[in-house]
């Protein structure tokens, strides 16, 4: 039996990772840096920063790989192709070559320190047989974490277009899937999903994202932001993240267009990604929309304090295939949400009591909810303290964490989820 009171060895795998400051890499080292402070022994092989803006920065151009300890993990970045323009093909090359470029540091990794448990994070699942392999070279378990299913969202979203490579790749992802100890995701409606792929019940655990509670607290009075970046309107409907396919953002430029008349909403689009420039083009003309690059992440509480209404569109193919990261800083914030999800989604459910959900695709009925909640603050800030209360009760880093931890042991034990 392993004690709880051993420390563990946990080798991890994942493409993303610090200092990129959305999306999955913030989740992979947070549980790093974490486990690490709790004095488990930690290694993670990750690929150089490139998202969102799909570019290397300068200062990580250098060297094949480079080894440092960062916050307590020994970590290691190994060289990658990033496409400038990821079309599908190019994010198959890009995973791909992360693959390659992480076997060797891997395994080498995994028999030197023979670790008790390797996990690996998806995406990328091109580097899962990378993981069983490191996993197969010392003896120690092995868990996936999927934290979108990458291959029916690149059909989702179009980057994917021909059936025989998609059943291909799914087939793949299934059979991928089956053969870890354990398999996690981050909400109910994906859990469900993983099952349905066909991994046993009791190998599949939820394992959330989380929202940064402390950092990001309803705020009492002004965003700096508003001076900063001169927004004078009352009330702002606010876009923070990714600007990429499986968004949907153009709903955002749609519902500005039938708001414009409104001179007392501004809405603000502030991120990164592929699609940012053709979304610019789109509004260019509009009074009421503002662009905005990503901030820095010591000032997420006063970005997100910006809006009166957050925004999440998602394209209605991409339902329970990711469950969007962002949602978590949002409810923290206390201003409530207004998505798009079908009625039965991960999403919808999530966003139930501390929001507003519309069907995706529906530009009127995305419009009507952020005017509604405009023109409505009692119900406006019953939401929004439902939202913050849905935070601290959901989505907390350290409660989320002991349970990545108690679920370790019990694996490393030969307990089933079953079975405990």
């Amino acid at each position: 039996m392993v004690s709880p009171a051993r420390p563990l060895d946990i080798l991890i795998l994942g493409l993303n990772y610090a200092p990129e400051k959305v999306g999955i890499a913030v989740y992979t080292a947070g549980l790093a840096e974490t486990l690490a402070a709790r004095g488990h022994r930690i290694r993670v092989v990750a690929g150089k920063p490139y998202y969102p803006s799909w570019s290397v920065p300068t200062g990580f151009h250098d060297g094949w790989w480079r080894r440092s300890v960062e916050n307590g993990v020994d970590l290691t970045r190994v060289a990658h192709y990033v496409p400038s323009r990821p079309s599908g093909a190019r994010r198959i090359l890009h995973h791909l070559s992360f693959a390659l470029s992480a076997l060797l540091p891997a395994v080498s990794a995994a028999v030197a320190r023979r670790p008790d448990l390797v996990v690996t994070i998806a995406p990328s699942l091109l580097s899962a047989p990378v993981a069983k392999v490191a996993g197969w070279a010392c003896g120690a378990k092995t868990w996936i974490h999927v934290q979108d299913f990458e291959v029916e969202a690149a059909a989702a979203t179009g980057l994917v277009k021909r059936q025989g490579l998609l059943g291909l790749a799914l087939r793949i992802e299934t059979a991928m899937l089956g053969r870890f100890d354990r398999v996690s995701s981050i909400s109910p409606a994906m859990c469900r999903k993983c099952v349905a792929k066909g991994v046993p019940p009791d190998r599949v655990v939820e394992f959330r994202n989380w929202a940064d509670i402390d950092g990001v607290r309803p705020l009492e009075g002004l965003s700096s932001y508003r001076a900063e970046w001169g927004v004078s309107t009352p009330s702002v409907a606010l876009y923070s993240g990714n600007i990429a396919n499986k968004q949907g953002i153009d709903l955002v430029v749609e519902a500005a267009e039938r708001l414009r008349h409104r001179r007392d909403l501004t809405f603000v689009i502030c991120g990164e990604g592929p699609n940012r420039a053709r979304l610019e083009s789109r509004a260019a003309g509009l009074p009421n929309v503002v662009f905005r690059d990503l901030q820095p992440r010591e000032r997420l509480g006063d970005l997100l304090g910006l809006a009166t209404v957050h925004l999440l569109p998602q394209l209605a193919d991409a339902a329970d295939l990711v469950l969007p990261s962002k949602l978590t800083n949002m409810l923290a914030s206390g201003r409530p949400v207004v998505a798009t999800a079908h009625p039965g989604t991960g999403l919808a459910e999530e966003v139930d009591g501390c929001g507003l959900v519309v069907p995706p695709g529906d530009p009127a009925a995305f419009a009507v909810a952020v005017e509604h909640l405009i023109d409505d603050p009692g119900e406006r800030t019953a939401l929004g303290a439902a939202a913050r209360a849905r935070a601290e009760q959901r989505w907390v880093q350290s409660a989320i964490i002991d349970g990545f931890e108690r679920e370790a042991y019990r694996l490393l034990d030969g307990v089933s989820r079953r079975e405990a």
